[in-house]
């Protein structure tokens, strides 16, 4: 399982579940929010979200063939070494569910719910996330 959902299939799905949230449950599609609840205690829509997240991963984990794709961590642990990958990306998945808390949103909650409600918040912010990704992206390159 080397392929990814196609484009037109997730991004309408996706958008699908912004509207779907907000019109029956006025809520907010937002993994930062699903991330605190579940440090919280708190199980409710933002519970199943991150369950969601969890068991669509662990069901890809064991149907695809290997852990691969993350450029040195997979180049760097191979093998028997493999096995390192999984706690170094949970860590990493804790730290920056940590982070876009600290900083009061995360480029999920932005991205779709934000912009789907033309907040001027989200639409600058989103903007900045893009933004910011293309300027680092331009000077990887130039740099390798």
């Amino acid at each position: 399982m080397n392929e990814q959902l196609a484009w037109y299939i997730g991004g309408p799905v996706l958008g699908l579940c912004v509207v779907a949230l907000r019109w029956l449950l006025n809520e907010r599609l937002g993994a930062t929010r699903a991330w605190a609840d579940a440090v919280a205690l708190r199980f409710g829509v933002h519970g199943w979200l991150l369950i969601g997240l969890i068991v669509g991963g662990v069901v890809f984990g064991v149907a695809g063939s290997s852990v691969d794709g993350y450029g040195w961590l997979t180049d760097t642990f191979t093998g028997s070494a493999q096995w390192v990958i999984v706690p170094i990306l949970a860590l990493s998945g804790a730290l920056i569910g940590y982070g876009a808390r600290l900083a009061g949103g995360c480029t999920s909650g932005n991205g779709l719910s934000g912009n789907a409600v033309l907040s001027p918040a989200s639409l600058v912010a989103t903007g900045t996330f893009f933004g910011t990704a293309i300027a680092v992206s331009f000077a990887i390159e130039a740099l390798i």
